[in-house]
């Protein structure tokens, strides 16, 4: 009796040790971003590129450019176009947000800007899904059943883009192995 009720106690102290250092998903995924803070990386389209999209043949590049403790801005930089910008934040539930921050030269708000969407729940470590949110849908309708995800490893960043009941695809992966130099800011760019 003595021994299964040590057992007992053993085995609900192990669990709930074990249950208080597991960390969450999403703050593995925010941290191993967070780790790329101020360095830039190269890219290519490996599914839904095509001649005349605006994105082929052009240098592509992302900049992990700002992390703050509940928001990070990823600049991508197409070509000579710095009008992109990613931005993910966080709540205190740890679920992570991703809005497209749109500029023109002069800084202003491009008219197609701040969409994207909440991850319905903490995601994994090495991927979060983001479904296109309402204030997408009422902005861009044609844009409601977009779903977007990055997925994260040691070696490579995806941004994915899929519109649901189309066959409109869209993948950029970064080799986070080859940091490179790249000075340039977004447009509108403010600290």
């Amino acid at each position: 009796m003595v021994k299964n009720f040590t057992l007992l106690i053993f085995t609900i102290l192990f669990y709930n040790l074990n249950a208080q250092n597991k960390q969450i998903p999403s703050e593995i995924f925010w941290n191993s971003l967070k780790n790329h803070c101020s360095k830039s990386y190269e890219g290519k389209i490996t599914a839904g590129g095509k001649e005349g999209d605006g994105f082929t043949g052009k240098r592509l590049v992302m900049q992990v450019l700002s992390c703050e403790s509940n928001r990070i801005r990823i600049p991508f930089y197409v070509g000579e176009n710095s009008s992109r910008t990613w931005v993910l934040s966080k709540n205190d539930k740890s679920i992570l947000k991703l809005k497209h921050d749109h500029r023109h030269e002069d800084g202003t708000e491009d008219q197609v800007t701040q969409y994207g969407g909440q991850a319905p729940n903490q995601g994994l470590e090495n991927l979060q899904i983001f479904p296109a949110d309402e204030e997408t849908a009422n902005r861009i309708s044609y844009a409601s059943t977009n779903v977007w995800w990055i997925t994260l490893d040691e070696k490579t960043f995806s941004y994915n883009l899929r519109r649901i009941g189309s066959d409109r695809v869209f993948t950029v992966e970064f080799d986070l192995t080859q940091p490179i130099e790249f000075s340039s800011k977004p447009w509108g760019w403010k600290q």
